[in-house]
């Protein structure tokens, strides 16, 4: 039965540029809407850049997070590999250079389903609340667990077409 339950465990990886604003937030989103569905979803994010390796998310997204009663502090930027590519279901850009960057490294043979998370709603990018003010993380999560909520209901009516 245990190998059964692991070839339904879907994966997502949550990409973004750095991995301390928008992709740990997406993350954060995403398990919470996971653990009340009770899906078998592994979750991950990281960021196509090494600048922030090893840190937390920003202070800014950590704040959001709380307000929004889910703790990321825990949480660690990495950055893509090549080995995502074969580990992951579906990689998740955060916007369009996100997903030309992860397209342009990613390696022949890749399984992974490649798309911008709000694709899943109609389309756009996530902007980066990098560079601006508390409010710009409040709109990120937003953005990101709505765009969330779609995937998740997309993979669902995925798995439930493949069983």
């Amino acid at each position: 039965m245990e190998s059964m339950e692991i070839a339904m465990t879907t994966s997502v990886l949550f990409v973004c540029l750095g991995n301390i604003c928008r992709s740990p937030l997406a993350e954060g989103a995403m398990r919470r809407l996971v653990e009340i569905e009770a899906a078998a979803i592994r979750i991950d994010s990281a960021g196509t850049g090494d600048w922030h390796i090893g840190r937390a998310p920003d202070p800014r997204a950590q704040a959001e997070a709380l307000r929004q009663g889910l703790d990321i502090s825990m949480l660690r930027a990495r950055q893509v590999t090549t080995e995502d590519f074969h580990r992951f279901d579906h990689i998740v850009a955060m916007d369009a250079q996100n997903l030309a960057d992860l397209l342009a490294m990613r390696p022949e043979g890749a399984q992974a389903r490649l798309s911008r998370l709000l694709d899943h709603v109609g389309g756009g990018d996530v902007p980066d609340p990098y560079y601006g003010g508390d409010d710009g993380f409040a709109e990120t999560f937003r953005l990101v667990e709505s765009g969330a909520r779609a995937l998740l209901q997309a993979i669902s009516g995925q798995r439930a077409t493949t069983l």
